[in-house]
Formats: C-alpha cells, structure tokens, sequence
C-alpha cells in the first residue's frame, strides 16, 4: 500500500508545483502603470498586515488547543497524543494556503486591470490564474497533510480504527482556521462595504470604488481577506472533512471473511487526487472570445473537470475495489460507491444552479426585488426576505435525496462518499470562486487610477461574473456542508457506539433545541461585530468628507490607512466569541452530559443551519445583484430613488451573504469534528 500511496503524494505535488507555475506567470506579466502599481501596493500592504496580525492571535489558540490534545490523549494509549500534532498540522496547512492565495491574488488584481486594456480574454487569464493558485494550493496541501500523516501513523497503531482517530485531529485543526479566517474575513469586509456605500454612495452621491472615498482601499483589501482567505479556508476544511469522515467509516470495513481491509481507507485519497488532476486539466479550458461571455468559459473548464473526475472515478473504484466489502452490516461494492460519487457530484451542481437562479442579475427573483425597490426600502427588504427563504427549498429538497440515494447505494460510508464527489473538483471550484475577489479589485482599481471607460467595461463584465461565482460558491459550499458534516456525524456515532438516537429521551430532545439555536446565535453575534465596526467606518468618512479640505473636489488624498486600521481592530476582536461557540459547546455537552445529547446538538445545528445558511446567501446575493441590476438602468437607474432602497437592501444583505452565511458553514462542520476527535474520551 505505501508504494500506491505515492501515487497519491505525486497529485499533490503536482498540484503545489502548477500553483507555482501560475505564480511565475502572473508575476511575468506587466504590472501596469506607476498609479496602478501604487493602488496595488496599498491593498495588498493591508491584506498582508492583516492576515499576519491574525495568524499570531491565531498560533496562540492552535498551540494551546494541541497541547491540550496531546495531554488528553497521551494517558489513552502509546502515542495517542500524537492527535495535538495532526491538529497543528492541519492548522498550519490551512493557514499556509490561505497566506499563498492571499499573497497571489493582491500580485494578480492590477495586473489584471492592465490586462483590461489589451482584451477581455487577456484579463480573464490573469484573474482566473490567480484564483487557480488559491484552488490548488488548497487540494495540494490538503492531500500532502493527509497522506503523509497516514503514511507515518498507520505502522504505528494496532489497527486502522485507532489511526484515524488521531489523524482526525487534522480536520479539526483546518476547521479552526477555517472559522476564525471567515469570520474575521467577513467583518473586515463587510464593515469597510457597508462604510463606503452609504456614506459614498447614498450621501455623498459619488460612485463605487471612488478614490475620494476614504473606506475604499478598505473595501478592496476586504474582498481578498474575506473571498480569499475565507472560502478557501471554508473549502479546504470541508475538503479533508469530507475525506477524512469517509476513511474513518472506511476504516470498520471488514471482507466477507470477516477480516479488517484498507481498501475503503484509502478510496477517498484516490477520488481526491483524481480530482486534482481532473482540476488541473480543467484549467487549460478557460478561454474566452473578445465580445464573449467569461462565465460560459468558466463554466466549460468547470464542466470538464466534472466529467474528467466521472471516469475517473469509474476506474478508480473499479481498482480499488475487485470484490465487495461490508461496513455496518452493508454490502459495499465498486458500483455502489460509484453511484454515491455521481450522486454527490451531481447534486453540488444541482445547488449551485439553485443558486445561480435566485440570485443573479439577469433571473427573475433578483429583478423582482429591484422592482420592488421603487416603493422604498421597506418593500425591497420584504422582498429580499422572502426570496431568501423560498430559495432553500429547491436546495434541501436536492441534499436530502442525495442523501437518501448516496444511503440507499452505500451506506454510511456512502454519504461520505456522496460528500467527496461534490468536493472533489474544489481545485478549479475554487478557483472559479476566488477570480471573483480578483477581478472586483481590477475594477476598483481602474476607478481608481483613471482609466479608459473601456478597460472599465471589461473589468466590470468580469466582476459581474464573479458575482455570480461568488454566490453559487456558496451554495456550493452549503451543499458540502451538509454532506460532510452528516459524514462526520455518522463517524462519532460509530465511535461512540449509538446505534440510534431516541428523539423521545429528554436529554436528546434538549441537544436538538441547544442545537438549532447556536447558528442563530452565531449569526447574531457576526452581524453585530459587522454593525459596530461599520458605525466607526461611518463615522470616519464622515469625518475626512467633512473635516479634509478639498477632498470631495478631487485635489486633497483621503486618510485610507485609518479605515484599514478600524476593519482590521475591529476584525480581530469580534471573531474570538462566534469562534469560541463552535469549539467549546460539543466539549462541553460531551463531558458534561451524554454523548446521546451531544448527538442531538449535532442534529440540530446541522438542521437549523444548513436553512439559515442557505436563506442568508441566497439572499444577499439577490439584493446585491437587485442594486447591479438598476445601476445598469432600470428603474430610473443610479441616483435614483429606487437606487437609494436597493443600497440600503444591499448594506443588509451583506453581512448575510459574506460574514454570518458563510460562516455558518464552518460552525457546522466545526461542531461535528471537534465531537469525532472528543468521541474516544467521552465513549
């Protein structure tokens, strides 16, 4: 088995190696004019400053939380502590793919407003290689962690069981970063957003990304710490989540002789680098004609990678699994979990269409509630609310047959798998998604810098494109949510020996309601950092607008540096409470009560938060892209009153589709695999 591990450590490197290519390529390319450069520079200064200041509050968290692992541990058995050292590990993988996606996008933005001025094909190229190194950077250092830890792990314990359980520790430690990156990200972003449009665009009547505008070097450093470093913390920790819940169900499969078999261990390893390559190959499919459609581009490189990952996974299952297999009593075989692959895959593409279909621009939910934006305010968020909450149904309906299929084909196990082949392409869905943040700072910096109103015009054709990325990324990443944490719920349960959960029991019932209501919680706590650090970014513009003498008139420079210093302050100290919720309540619900009630706090938060994640995206996003839709026109187009309700609708929107929503995510999976890796301490 170690000598086919490699071929597995081979998808990763290649991965890393392509992600370095990319970079080399996009440093090569011109960096544009000494404006450009100069506006490049300060946002990338302040994504840098940040997320440097938020890894070392974060490295004191990660060192406490591994040495308090290793010690819990250590007095279960030989070398069980070595779980505090997968969680730093994984910790430190997260981290470090988010830091080379962070540092790659703030090199490739203003390159690509340069790029704007040659062709729309040219720009596209620039933006979507940036994102592409954020993609595989993830998949790569999300495999290497994994296998390399199996490879070392696996002759030092007795059986496979007990090496997962300390190999688990790794997707706990990806899905700390991951909460605290998106949380924190969601802030800086949101608060500095909300800051620039209603004093920018409401009072002042002066447009998006506006160089006047103090709070909007801010908002451009907030695009890349929120959409970058962000979603692909989210993604990377719902990545190895998913593939670790399937190898620690993999791991109780026996032969029909009864005898232990790594062969659905290591299946998941297998699909995930098929899908790298897959994502890889996909990549070379992104092109896009001078008067063509970027989204029908990126959407063929994404379809190809689909289907590359499809057969793929015929074989892979095919070889990996010559004769059946039972886990928990069910018959597993290379058609079964094949079928819980497409049905997985099948359904991610489902949601992300869902999605697509309530909240873009051109689709009949969105100009609903611009329409509505001519009676003021009130109906626009009445409007909003309520498509927000008729979206999850198309989405749940589509989860919960995946769910019943995935069962029906494999099990458990095949839930897992159903989880994997959603994610199994996060490379180039990632990629997809993080070309988004890219391209909307190629459009402010063009604002900025004064361009041709054509170069404008194709930065804002591909940043119209992002928007819709951006938001079928999320239900993308809803979608994986679900699947993964039910996979990591169905790993505790095993663990911990329940063989069902009684609703009618006291304690369970208790565990559901505690449970369903921490993302509300949560989410209220999100939004209320969001509203304080935007009353002070307020209140700063307001100030320079008021006090700097011929700032409004274009011959005195705004103070950008305290605006990034009120998002990053403000950043760093609301993230520590929501991220505390996730990782305390199933320590605490499991020491203090019964694995049985912390099972019913699982089953609520994934219940109740997969609904209010679902209805937050999908309404921000049909708000943000209701306001795009009467800025280009309708409905007496910007300036108008209809404009002004359709920013006020969109200010609310934001904390929903890219601070709480998003978010909601992480605390999902969080609370399942804190309670996987508690699971042998409180059995």
């Amino acid at each position: 088995m170690n000598q086919l591990l490699y071929l597995i450590l081979s998808a990763g490197l290649l991965a890393l190696v392509f992600a370095y290519w990319k970079t080399r390529w996009i440093t090569r390319q011109a960096p544009g004019s000494d404006r450009m450069v100069e506006i490049g520079g300060a946002i990338r200064e302040g994504a840098m400053a940040f997320i440097k200041a938020e890894y070392r509050v974060l490295a004191v968290f990660i060192v406490a939380v591994a040495l308090l692992l290793f010690f819990f541990y250590k007095g279960r058995g030989p070398n069980l502590g070595l779980v505090g050292v997968s969680f730093a590990v994984g910790a430190l993988c997260s981290g470090l793919a988010g830091f080379i996606g962070l540092r790659v996008a703030t090199r490739a933005n203003h390159r690509t407003t340069h790029a704007a001025i040659t062709s729309l094909n040219t720009a596209l190229g620039v933006a979507f290689a940036g994102g592409a190194v954020m993609g595989l950077s993830v998949v790569g250092l999300g495999v290497l962690g994994l296998v390399t830890l199996f490879y070392i792990y696996e002759p030092m314990f007795s059986g496979l069981p007990q090496t997962m359980e300390v190999l688990s520790g790794f997707a706990m430690g990806a899905s700390s970063i991951a909460l605290f990156a998106r949380v924190s990200g969601g802030i800086y972003t949101k608060a500095a957003d909300v800051g620039a449009d209603l004093v920018g665009k409401v009072e002042a009547g002066i447009p998006e990304d506006d160089p006047r505008n103090p709070a909007v070097i801010a908002d451009l450093v907030g695009d890349n710490v929120g959409d970058v470093t962000g979603m692909g913390a989210d993604l990377f920790e719902s990545y190895v989540g998913s593939i670790i819940g399937a190898m620690v169900l993999g791991s109780m499969a026996v032969t029909a002789a009864g005898e232990a078999t790594t062969q659905l261990v290591v299946m998941p390893l297998y699909l995930a680098g098929a899908g790298i390559l897959a994502s890889i190959i996909g990549t070379f499919f992104v092109r896009v004609r001078e008067g063509g459609n970027p989204q029908n581009a990126l959407n063929l490189g994404t379809l190809t990678a689909a289907v590359t990952t499809l057969v793929a996974a015929w074989f892979v299952t095919r070889w990996q699994l010559p004769e059946s297999v039972h886990v928990g009593g069910k018959e597993i075989a290379a058609s079964s979990v094949f079928v819980s692959a497409v049905t997985g895959l099948v359904a991610g593409t489902l949601v992300g269409l869902f999605t697509e279909y309530f909240t873009a621009e051109n689709r009949a939910p969105a100009r609903r509630i611009a329409k509505q934006s001519e009676t003021g305010a009130g109906t626009n968020i009445i409007a909003g609310l309520s498509t927000g909450m008729f979206s999850t149904a198309g989405p749940i309906a589509v989860l919960a047959t995946a769910i019943v299929v995935s069962h029906a084909a494999s099990g458990l196990y095949g839930i897992a798998i159903a989880a994997l082949g959603m994610l199994a392409t996060t490379g180039i869905q990632l990629a997809v998604d993080a070309y988004g943040p890219i391209a909307d700072n190629a459009g402010g910096i063009a604002e900025m810098s004064g361009q041709e109103p054509e170069v404008r015009r194709r930065t804002d054709r591909l940043d119209a494109v992002g928007n819709t990325t951006a938001a079928i990324g999320k239900g993308f990443a809803i979608g994986s949510a679900a699947l993964t944490a039910l996979a990591l719920f169905a790993a505790y349960t095993r663990v911990v020996g329940l063989e069902s959960i009684d609703v009618s029991q006291p304690t369970v019932m208790a565990g559901i309601l505690l449970g369903a209501m921490l993302p509300f919680l949560f989410s209220s706590l999100a939004m209320q950092a969001v509203g304080a650090a935007a009353f002070d970014m307020i209140e700063e513009v307001r100030r320079q607008f008021r006090e700097v003498t011929g700032l409004m008139e274009g011959t005195a420079r705004p103070d950008y540096a305290t605006c990034v210093n009120i998002s990053t302050k403000a950043a760093l100290r609301k993230m520590i409470a929501p991220g505390l919720i996730a990782v305390l309540t199933p320590v605490l619900v499991g020491f203090l009560a019964t694995p049985a009630m912390l099972a019913g706090v699982l089953t609520g938060i994934t219940s109740s938060g997969v609904l209010l994640a679902i209805f937050m995206a999908n309404a921000g996003g049909a708000w943000d892209n209701a306001k795009k839709y009467i800025e280009g026109g309708a409905y007496g187009g910007k300036g108008s009153d209809a404009h002004k309700a359709a920013v006020i609708g969109d200010t609310v929107g934001d904390p929903f589709k890219d601070t709480a929503g998003p978010s909601l995510n992480i605390l999902i999976k969080l609370t399942a695999v804190v309670s996987l890796v508690i699971a042998p301490l409180i059995k």
